[in-house]
């Protein structure tokens, strides 16, 4: 015959789970980064020559980072790091670094150079509209 576990042990069992569940999720990207990393309407960035050939510039308040591999080729990704969601505070030549966990990515492929990011950024669409630039 089977004995039930007394109300502790439940609660033990309970609490572990618990945690186990919020450690999981604690090191997971949210749900909503990847979409919410994507503008859902026009940004305006403001003059293409800000954005110099062969390296780019972050418009951190926009959450985007843009390059310009060859003269009027431009590339642009979500400035929010795919690990957890950290905006970008560093654009150096072609690679961008996150400052919450040191994810550093090429900012011209939006590919992950350094973990613990595996993702790499979304690319965002962008053109050059009479010498302004227009992001989404």
């Amino acid at each position: 015959m089977s004995q039930c576990p007394d109300r502790r042990t439940m609660l033990r069992g309970a609490a572990l789970a618990g945690a186990a569940g919020f450690g999981l999720s604690a090191c997971t990207p949210d749900s909503g980064s990847a979409a919410s990393a994507v503008p859902t309407a026009p940004v305006d960035l403001g003059a293409a020559a800000e954005v110099p050939v062969g390296g780019a510039r972050l418009y951190r308040e926009d959450r985007l980072v843009v390059s310009q591999p060859a003269k009027g080729d431009f590339k642009c990704f979500s400035a929010m790091c795919t690990h957890k969601g950290c905006v970008l505070t560093e654009v150096d030549k072609k690679e961008g670094s996150c400052p919450c966990h040191g994810s550093r990515f090429d900012v011209t492929t939006g590919e992950v150079i350094q973990g613990p990011a595996s993702a790499p950024l979304p690319e965002v669409p962008v053109k050059a509209k009479n010498g302004k630039l227009i992001a989404g």
